[in-house]
């Protein structure tokens, strides 16, 4: 048996270690320190470890760490993680958001559950097979900045993944599998016009006015696109679309110039993100009256994330929901795994804690979800990887 580790420690040291990504280069920072922490526990487990920087991000880098046969169609397990928070404001939590602390039968601190512990139970679980028990690769794999861009898991590559066939993303989902999840694109659209005193319209041009026809054109796309598409698995079974925040003008007496609006699509599976931009951009294209004076500008806000399914009669999909005793389920929220799908990889995501503790003070993950998810994982490599 290879050396043991103690999970609570693991736990402790992941959690001590910020590793907080965002958009904002103010609160930014590198994931390497807990990249090498991984990368020094793996290599004693007699992982074989390679590091692979984030192009032109020169503190950001994937960790890919793997033990057992590491050949082309060796149809391996991953075991996948991001290593980044979000960020945090102090003064809303209750004990120091770097130092795991157990209270009341919860581990808190930031990214107990979203997502560092996921890392300290995976790796104290494969602690407990030999190395040479493996007759298919166990990888571990840890990525950059699933918080903000996510540039580790665009960074990802077929060959790099190329053992594998499985995977497993360790999110918070309360041990309950899930095969399918919407995606997501935030976008920002902005009315330039001019300005001038508002006694006299013909001095300027209302970007505001200009705004609410673009809004109701959004309105009616929103209403075409949930007419379109429909998938009853999901508690929201349309798409939808949020007209998340609105900003313009400066005065009530000065015709407005400038308006910005934000939205928010949630995708389902089927629909492709480049496809509903063209689509928007198309819609949006002649909104606004030629001799309006009014400009349009459009753009993405981060690159989106595509929506993501694994198939329900899919092996990983079978197995898992056996191991379980759960059907896969669905969520609203994102994740890595249309990544690792588009690289031709069953993805499931199942992980302990719950997301309504993720992104706020006090965040934690229970206690009595750590022991069934080690014993989870044990006989899911057991099964894939051993057996």
């Amino acid at each position: 048996m290879v050396k043991s580790l103690n999970t609570l420690d693991m736990m402790r040291a992941l959690v001590g270690t910020p590793s907080v990504s965002s958009t904002s280069a103010a609160h930014d920072q590198s994931n390497l320190p807990v990249i090498h922490l991984l990368a020094e526990w793996l290599e004693n487990l007699g992982f074989r470890v390679s590091i692979h920087p984030i192009p032109n991000q020169p503190k950001k880098a994937n960790l890919i760490a793997t033990i057992g046969p590491n050949h082309k169609g060796a149809d391996g397990l991953i075991l996948s993680g991001h290593t980044d928070t979000v960020p945090f404001d102090e003064s809303h939590w209750q004990q120091d958001p770097f130092t795991l602390t157990e209270r009341d039968n919860h581990f808190y601190g930031l990214g107990s559950t979203d997502m560092k512990s996921f890392f300290a139970l995976a790796i104290s679980t494969a602690a407990k097979f030999k190395a040479s028990d493996f007759k298919r690769p166990l990888t571990l794999l840890a990525t950059a900045d699933e918080e903000s861009a996510m540039s580790g898991a665009q960074a990802l590559t077929k060959e790099q993944l190329a053992h594998a066939k499985y995977a497993v993303i360790g999110e918070p989902t309360g041990l309950t599998p899930i095969r399918m999840h919407k995606g997501v694109m935030m976008e920002s659209l902005i009315v330039t016009g001019h300005a001038g005193h508002s006694s006299n319209p013909s001095l300027g041009a209302s970007a505001s006015e200009g705004m609410n026809r673009i809004i109701n054109e959004l309105l009616s796309w929103r209403e075409e696109l949930q007419k379109k598409h429909h998938n009853p698995a999901f508690d929201i079974s349309v798409p939808t679309m949020n007209i998340g925040s609105i900003h313009g003008g400066d005065n009530p007496n000065r015709i407005c110039s400038h308006c910005e609006t934000q939205i928010d699509i949630r995708p389902l599976p089927g629909m492709d993100i480049d496809l509903l931009r063209a689509d928007l951009q198309k819609r949006l294209a002649n909104v606004l009256p030629e001799e309006s004076r009014l400009k349009l500008a459009y753009r993405p806000i981060f690159c989106g994330v595509p929506p993501f399914e694994t198939m329900p009669n899919a092996q990983l999909t079978r197995t898992i929901e056996s191991l379980t005793g759960k059907t896969a389920e669905t969520v609203a929220f994102g994740t890595e795994a249309p990544y690792l799908s588009q690289l031709g990889i069953e993805t499931i995501v199942i992980g302990p804690g719950n997301i309504d503790q993720a992104h706020q003070p006090n965040e934690y993950i229970p206690a009595n979800q750590i022991d069934p998810y080690c014993n989870f994982l044990q006989q899911l490599i057991q099964n894939i990887c051993i057996n």
